[in-house]
């Protein structure tokens, strides 16, 4: 039986310590009830010799030391869960905020889930399609793998998240497919765009969205995407669904951790982050991937902002360390009207190759993938040494080269954020872009398929 406590012997911003407690353990939820008969939630941070540090869920104002009392519960945190939750829209944690009914829950999950046994995983390999030119053709997404977006500061994720959560399917088949969506510390209105993209192209109905605003307190933000990733497990391991989970922005759960590693006082890392922070990463990005023995999937899509557009920042850089990738949206192109501005060359997905080719894509996707990435590599070069040297000091070829990069950026990469691209469709842009090269260049590609489908650029 939970036994109330009325030994609260300090108050310190979000945090409470209980002196005198038992039988309590970390991580376990308690309630506190004010002398108003209010209530507010809060969490156990650390357990030492009878006193228990508490993190509170809501603000610290009005709680007096002497009347108010805290009970424990016994559990972590769990959220209920039901098919029911598709098509709605949550709170940070998981109670609704579309003046929708309540959830009846089919079970209650704890929210800390437990990372898949690598014994029990099946390899990531089957194609899944976002639309997207820039990842379907060149970093291709497949099924149960963590594929970051690494952006930058001003730049549109936010409308590249949005996009990849309305279009993403898996083709070829009739399996269920979910979208998890997961914003954390975001504004207002950056909510209220999320919102209304969802419903107003319908993808509302197969999506589970949970909204963390930033007024909301951290330890809420840092729970987020661990309700968020309950819900996808749910889906996929109960209900055989293939989910993809969309988190914005990890930089902002970072921020949290590290704003509440402060308040504990506790020694800190490399740029004042907690040295816990690889940990708590990996456990959010290692419950994503394909579990043998179950038809539905997890893939996770994290996006993060790099503070000061470093790559080498501690949250960047832990991020690349576990997950398997990195989609790179880069400031040049954002400046050049390219949408999405994804920079392909410093962009990579690592199991790419395993997700296309004949009967998932199609059999000319490696060799145009290659092909595609080390023309627009040799363009750049050249167009860098035109600047420098002037257009007179290029070849002919070069000429060609410079030209392909920039009508690869026009054509393939830019696309906006409302055209859906088939697979096809990127394939057959490629190859129309190829056409601006002689095919004594297109060595990376097997003649087969240059008679198949090359032929020289025309203009529009």
């Amino acid at each position: 039986m939970p036994r109330d406590y009325k030994t609260i012997q300090e108050v310190a911003g979000p945090l409470m310590l209980v002196r005198g407690v038992e039988g309590v353990t970390y991580n376990e939820l308690g309630e506190i009830e004010l002398s108003d008969g209010s209530r507010r939630r809060c969490k156990v941070l650390e357990i030492d010799e009878g006193n228990a540090l508490v993190q509170l869920f809501e603000v610290s104002t009005g709680i007096n030391m002497s009347s108010s009392k805290v009970r424990f519960l016994g559990r972590c945190m769990e959220l209920g869960v039901s098919e029911d939750m598709l098509g709605r829209i949550f709170d940070g944690l998981g109670r609704p905020i579309d003046g929708g009914p309540e959830i009846l829950p089919e079970k209650r999950m704890d929210i800390n889930g437990l990372p898949m046994n690598p014994a029990a995983r099946s390899y990531p390999e089957e194609f899944i399609q976002t639309g997207v030119s820039a990842i379907d053709g060149l970093n291709t997404l497949v099924r149960g793998q963590k594929l970051p977006i690494f952006s930058c500061s001003g730049l549109p994720h936010a409308n590249l998240a949005a996009q990849i959560a309305r279009q993403a399917k898996v083709i070829g088949s009739d399996e269920p497919f979910a979208v998890v969506f997961a914003a954390m510390g975001i504004t207002f209105e950056e909510a209220d765009f999320f919102m209304s993209s969802f419903r107003d192209t319908g993808a509302i109905d197969r999506a589970v969205l949970f909204l963390n605003l930033a007024n909301d307190p951290a330890v809420e933000r840092v729970s987020t995407p661990k309700i968020a990733l309950t819900a996808a497990e749910y889906l996929a391991f109960e209900k055989d669904m293939h989910v993809l989970v969309i988190l914005t922005d990890i930089t902002n759960f970072a921020d949290s951790l590290r704003e509440i590693s402060a308040a504990r006082k506790e020694v800190p890392g490399r740029r004042g982050y907690p040295g816990y922070m690889y940990t708590e990463l990996a456990t959010i990005y290692e419950r994503a991937g394909r579990q043998k023995g179950h038809k539905g999937s997890i893939t996770m899509m994290p996006i993060l902002t790099m503070p000061e557009d470093d790559k080498t920042h501690p949250i960047p850089d832990l991020t690349g360390y576990i997950t398997e990738g990195q989609i790179i949206l880069s400031r040049d192109l954002y400046r050049k009207s390219i949408a999405p501005p994804i920079d392909v060359l410093p962009s990579l997905s690592r199991l790419k190759d395993k997700g296309i080719g004949k009967g998932k894509t199609r059999e000319d996707h490696a060799d145009t993938m290659n092909q595609l990435f080390s023309a627009y590599a040799r363009g750049k070069d050249a167009k860098e040494l035109s600047l420098v040297l002037g257009e007179a000091a290029l070849t002919d070829m070069d000429k060609l080269y410079a030209r392909f990069a920039d009508e690869f950026e026009k054509q393939y990469v830019s696309q906006g954020y409302d055209t859906d691209r088939s697979i096809e469709e990127t394939l057959d842009i490629g190859w129309k872009l190829l056409g601006i090269l002689p095919k004594s260049e297109l060595r990376r590609i097997k003649d087969e398929y240059i008679e198949k489908y090359y032929k020289p650029y025309k203009d529009n």
